[in-house]
């Protein structure tokens, strides 16, 4: 017995400093690789701050801008999880019931099933002036602003008056903005007396070519100005090419170059477009089914407090749903399905705001694309030319401008001036994005920004929807000016 243990011995001896050795290099591994890290990825919930400092420090330097880099959106990245792709069929199989309920109370009033999409048909309609219109403005923002910029570059370093030289392309380009893209298409809107859905498409059509001629001109003439400044033999002026991608590219900020995938999918192309298709459908059910029925007999109603209320919460569940098909069908579906086309690669145009615990938060990851302009060319630009101190100020012209341009949008759209959303932004939005601000973490705040934001888009779709068919029934014989201004859902009722 006494053999066997000596024998045993060694190999046991052995066997035990083979584990030990090779768990005393693990640890020394794992030690290096945690010392290599950053202590917020070791303590991830106590240090919040430094967490915050690591974040802000992977944004580009002022000096530099926005970097793109290569990268997928991200419900491209959740879809791939079961448990999301199963919300997403949640969606298509609610719309399957919307379907259904339309075509069986269709059968129902009819005895037969009515196919047509009259309201699809109006909303889109004259679409060959919407065409002939952006055909003109895409045109002219592609010859003019470039040509300016071209001019002005060449002859900057000859010219003996340089500030007269700028101030006179400067106007030039100014005058182009507010009177091509600004009052043209605008006027082309009113005078056709173009549906909704045809004056959407002008309008921010119209928008998008303004932010992206400034995004050029704002890019490039830095770059001249200190060429100049440190004599160099050639001027930067990007190629016709380059500022062509640009206006097709889903960015509102100038590159020369942007990281490009090596192939395109067209199967995902078509993938996007078709589930564009499908959100227009589905909105078309959504007014169909949850709005019009709704405010047809609620505009000639008397106007009380109790029906506003009641109102409201019955326009929450179209509002939400109307919010998500925007989401996804512009800001994921479209903007996608133009990136691979383009072999546009960074495709962050969007975070994930529904987890947004502040309203700071949302108004930063709701568009990404919308949000880096307004980011880089007026708050920083407001910065740079006021000075630092105030932060505040240059926040609150960035609201107002978001907000004007919003309102701008609908009322030309609608046909009347009815500021709700530049309310909302102004008053609440403003409110809320100092109350619930970065520092309001945890679950409930979440919950508080969902409800607040559910009660927004009621408030949205009852009001805009109670003066749309109050225009409808009452209309003005002889309207002046201040008629488009006064909104009509207060003395429709009167009339009537």
């Amino acid at each position: 017995m006494n053999r066997l243990k000596m024998q045993l011995k060694p190999v046991f001896m052995k066997e035990v400093d083979s584990h030990f050795t090779e768990f005393v290099n693990s640890l020394v591994a794992k030690s290096a690789l945690l010392d290599s890290s950053s202590p917020a990825s070791l303590f991830p919930a106590s240090c919040s701050e430094k967490e915050l400092h690591k974040a802000k420090a992977l944004r580009a330097p002022p000096e530099h801008g926005k970097i793109f880099t290569a990268r997928r959106s991200l419900l491209d990245e959740l879809f791939e999880v079961s448990h999301i792709r199963t919300i997403y069929h949640m969606f298509i199989a609610l719309l399957i019931v919307f379907i259904l309920s339309t075509l069986l109370v269709d059968f129902i009033d009819e005895g037969r099933l009515v196919l047509g999409f009259d309201l699809l048909v109006y909303v889109f309609g004259k679409f060959p002036v919407v065409f002939c219109t952006w055909l003109c403005m895409f045109c002219a923002t592609v010859i003019i602003p470039y040509s300016l910029f071209f001019q002005w570059a060449q002859g900057y370093c000859s010219s003996s008056h340089r500030v007269i030289y700028s101030l006179f392309y400067g106007t030039l380009f100014t005058l182009f903005q507010t009177v091509g893209l600004g009052i043209g298409p605008t006027y082309v809107a009113i005078s056709y007396a173009l549906p909704p859905a045809s004056r959407f498409i002008v309008i921010l059509e119209q928008v998008r070519l303004v932010m992206k001629a400034h995004s050029f001109v704002r890019e490039n003439v830095p770059r001249v100005l200190s060429s100049v400044k440190d004599k160099s033999s050639s001027v930067p002026i990007p190629r016709i090419s380059q500022y062509l991608y640009f206006l097709f590219a889903p960015t509102l900020i100038y590159r020369d170059n942007y990281p490009r995938n090596p192939t395109v999918r067209w199967g995902y192309v078509a993938t996007k477009f078709a589930q564009v298709l499908g959100s227009l459908f589905y909105a078309y059910y959504i007014f169909v089914r949850l709005c019009i029925p709704q405010f047809r007999n609620s505009s000639q109603e008397t106007f009380n407090l109790r029906g506003l209320v009641l109102c409201i919460f019955n326009s929450i569940l179209p509002g939400v749903l109307i919010l998500f098909l925007v989401f996804f069908a512009f800001l994921h579906c479209w903007l996608n399905a133009f990136a691979e086309m383009m072999r546009f690669a960074d495709r962050m145009f969007y975070k994930d705001w529904w987890n947004s615990t502040s309203y700071a938060n949302y108004y930063r990851t709701w568009n990404v694309v919308v949000h880096d302009w307004l980011y880089y060319y007026a708050y920083r630009d407001f910065l740079w030319f006021f000075g630092k101190k105030f932060k505040a100020a240059a926040m609150l012209s960035v609201f107002t401008v978001s907000a004007a341009v919003h309102e701008y949008v609908l009322s030309i759209c609608f046909g009347f001036f009815y500021p709700v959303l530049f309310c909302l932004f102004m008053c609440f939005g403003m409110l809320f994005n100092f109350i619930l601000n970065d520092r309001r973490k945890g679950p409930i705040w979440n919950v508080i920004m969902w409800t607040s934001l559910f009660l927004g888009q009621g408030v949205i779709i009852c009001l805009y929807s109670q003066e749309w068919y109050a225009r409808q029934y009452c209309p003005a014989e002889n309207p002046e000016f201040l008629d488009y201004l006064k909104p009509r859902s207060w003395s429709c009722h009167m009339q009537m």
